[in-house]
C-alpha cells in the first residue's frame, strides 16, 4: 500500500494590505496638530530667547488715538464755469449739512436741491435759476419728462441718495456745456 504524501500547498503566502489611505478630513485633523505642535513650539522658543529683554507695560490709551474732529471735508476744486461751480457747491452743502424735503430749510438746518442752490448762489438770483435749469434738464434726461420741477422731484424721494447725485450730474453737465 502505497503511502500518500499530505499535499503542499503551493500558493503564494499574501502579503498584508496595504493600509488604506486616510479620508480629507483625517488628514486635516494631523496637519492641524502638526501645526498646533508647531507653533507651541515657536511660542516657547521665542518667550526663551527674549526672557532677557526688559520691558515695560505699555498703556494702549497713550498708543490708541482716535480720529482728531477736523470738521468737514474741504471743499474739492471748483469747476472754472459759474454755474458748475454752483452746482458743485450745492452738492457739497448737501453732503456736509443734510439734506431735505418738503421744505427749503428743516429745523436742523438741512436744505433740499433747490434750497442749497439758492444759498450758494449768495443772492445772484440768475445764477440761481440757470442753475436750476441745468438741475431740471440732468433729472428729465435720467428719469424722464414726466419730472415737472426740481422741487417736486426732490420731495418724491425718502433718502438724500438720489437727489444728491442728481446736483453732482447737474454739475458734470453744466460744465460739460461750459455754463
Amino acid at each position: 500500500m502505497p503511502q500518500t504524501r499530505p499535499a503542499i500547498d503551493q500558493t503564494a503566502p499574501t502579503a498584508p494590505a496595504p493600509p488604506a489611505a486616510l479620508t480629507f478630513e483625517e488628514r486635516l485633523t494631523f496637519i492641524n496638530t502638526a501645526m498646533t505642535l508647531r507653533l507651541d513650539e515657536a511660542k516657547v522658543a521665542y518667550e526663551v530667547n527674549t526672557a532677557h529683554i526688559p520691558i515695560e507695560p505699555v498703556d494702549l490709551a497713550d498708543v490708541v488715538t482716535g480720529p482728531v474732529d477736523t470738521g468737514p471735508a474741504p471743499l474739492p476744486e471748483l469747476y472754472p464755469t459759474p454755474v458748475a461751480a454752483l452746482l458743485q457747491r450745492a452738492h457739497h452743502r448737501l453732503l456736509t449739512g443734510g439734506w431735505c424735503k418738503d421744505v427749503l430749510v428743516d429745523e436742523d438746518g438741512a436744505r433740499c436741491m433747490l434750497g442749497a442752490i439758492r444759498i450758494e448762489a449768495r443772492g445772484d438770483s440768475g445764477l440761481e435759476s440757470d442753475a436750476a435749469t441745468v438741475l431740471l434738464d440732468a433729472i428729465r434726461r435720467t428719469f424722464g419728462d414726466d419730472v415737472d420741477s426740481v422741487p417736486s422731484f426732490n420731495d418724491a424721494h425718502g433718502t438724500a441718495r438720489v437727489p444728491i447725485r442728481m446736483v453732482d450730474q447737474a454739475a458734470h453737465l453744466a460744465d460739460a456745456r461750459g455754463l
